[in-house]
């Protein structure tokens, strides 16, 4: 298998449980790509294709991506471009559309736009979506709404916040307990 994963907005892929999970997939012998996009004020969605541009050649039926935040809505991009069927896509506090919050103004090229769902249904074997039942910036019900567009399983976790390192998340054993079902 090959993974790709994808951080969120205003990250890189050394912050949260990126580091810990690219390491424990390694040593299962797989293969991990986990690029760093731009933030701030460069963070847009043609920033973030641009710096993908490399890695959508490595997009096999044998994919896997991994994305937290705004991550998910990016790859819903990726997955409208491609020609291929990825295996899974695990996807941590997603959401499209306006939240409500300050990182709308930066998130609006990824989130604020018309989706292909269709297509990116054709495009994926099986989502898997994590929600939190206290995510300050994204609301459970918008995961459960995003989860709905995409035909994908979702799996609350309560009290875990925003799934990051402020939540404690430097590990994330349920994500590799349910990517381990696909090895």
């Amino acid at each position: 298998m090959k993974f790709i994963i994808i951080h969120g907005s205003a990250s890189n892929s050394s912050k949260n449980w990126f580091p810990w999970l690219k390491k424990e997939l390694e040593l299962m012998g797989q293969e991990v790509i986990s690029p760093n996009f731009p933030n701030p004020p460069n963070q847009n969605l043609e920033s973030w294709l641009k710096t993908f541009k490399p890695y959508f050649d490595k997009v096999d039926s044998n994919t896997i991506f991994i994305a937290h935040s705004l991550g998910p809505a990016f790859v819903l991009s990726i997955l409208e471009k491609i020609k291929i069927k990825v295996k899974t896509c695990y996807f941590v506090s997603g959401f499209t559309g306006a939240l409500g919050i300050d990182l709308d103004k930066i998130n609006k090229t990824f989130t604020e736009k018309e989706f292909e769902f269709s297509n990116i249904r054709s495009r994926c074997q099986k989502f898997i979506c994590f929600a939190s039942d206290n995510d300050p910036y994204v609301p459970l019900e918008r995961t459960r709404e995003f989860s709905e567009k995409i035909n994908g399983k979702l799996i609350v976790i309560k009290k875990a916040g925003h799934f990051n390192t402020n939540a404690g998340y430097t590990t994330f054993e349920k994500l590799l307990e349910e990517i381990k079902k696909d090895l």
